[in-house]
């Protein structure tokens, strides 16, 4: 099946970068952002995620990159997208197990029914903070469908402090319930991994969960919504951390979201043997979440 693509703005090429380039913000492989058009999603590589060389699956890094590109778009045209067109493909590094996968970009250009996202994953050692840049692409999204246009202005997306971390999923059929409900250990896994994000990027080493604090179910989120989780430090002990979470959910075709979840979670960190280990004091890093 083939798409029609009416671009409504002329794409700005990519400028060339030195390989010692690669390491940069994201304005230096993509062109200047509209305020608030910026985005970024995170996620932690596992070991099911992971091939024998113990590195992220391609094809499971370019699902991320995709999921952010149907996000974007999505919340750009608020109509039922699809991705149509995969282009400019480069894998530069591998993703180890372990490791924060950071997809980042933005739209580049908007069509009647279609965009152009530009993105780029990277992936960073949560121990140490060290980035690298390992895959870009450039998808075309286009939208589906005899729905109505919407006439609302479009919103532009919020900042977020860098010390919130982002994480955003989709929720698909296999992780609801009878009545197409997400399921209230899905999100416990989401709210989970955003906070195991936000505590181990301040403490820099090792943590495990200890407890959780507190845990309100506000409203549900279904399937085919976008559900974005956010994890922020509320307090640092002198082994232990506590972690705030949101999570909020929104239908791709209407704007504004709603309040689904929001959870306290206390993690600790712990050295080589297991063993609780002093935080330290805050360490000051260059990653956004």
């Amino acid at each position: 099946m083939s798409h029609t693509h009416t671009p409504a703005t002329a794409a700005q090429p990519l400028p060339t970068t030195a390989d010692d380039d690669l390491r940069d913000p994201l304005d230096r492989l993509l062109p200047a952002p509209a305020p608030g058009e910026l985005f970024s999603l995170v996620d932690v590589v596992f070991p099911g995620q992971s091939n024998h060389h113990g590195t992220l699956f391609g094809g499971a890094a370019l699902a991320m990159m995709d999921k952010f590109a149907f996000v974007l778009a999505s919340r750009r045209l608020r109509r039922t997208v699809v991705t149509a067109a995969l282009s400019q493909t480069h894998f530069r590094s591998p993703v180890p197990a372990g490791h924060l996968a950071e997809v980042s970009g933005r739209i580049v250009r908007t069509g009647r029914r279609s965009v152009d996202v530009e993105a780029r994953l990277c992936a960073e050692d949560m121990l140490t903070g060290e980035r690298t840049l390992c895959l870009t692409g450039h998808f075309v999204m286009v939208a589906v469908g005899d729905e109505t246009e919407s006439t609302e202005s479009i919103p532009l997306l919020d900042a977020v402090p860098a010390d919130v971390v982002r994480v955003v999923e989709i929720v698909f059929p296999g992780q609801v319930n009878h009545r197409g409900i997400l399921h209230g250990g899905q999100a416990l896994d989401w709210l989970g991994k955003a906070a195991l994000v936000a505590a181990t990027r301040r403490a820099r080493k090792p943590v495990v969960m200890a407890s959780s604090e507190t845990l309100d179910f506000v409203a549900p989120a279904r399937v085919g919504d976008i559900v974005e989780t956010r994890a922020r430090i509320s307090s640092v002990g002198r082994t232990s951390l506590c972690v705030e979470v949101t999570m909020t959910a929104e239908t791709p075709r209407q704007a504004g979201s709603r309040l689904c979840t929001r959870a306290s979670f206390v993690f600790v960190a712990i050295d080589e043997a297991g063993r609780p280990t002093p935080v330290g004091a805050a360490h000051q890093s260059g990653s956004a979440g």
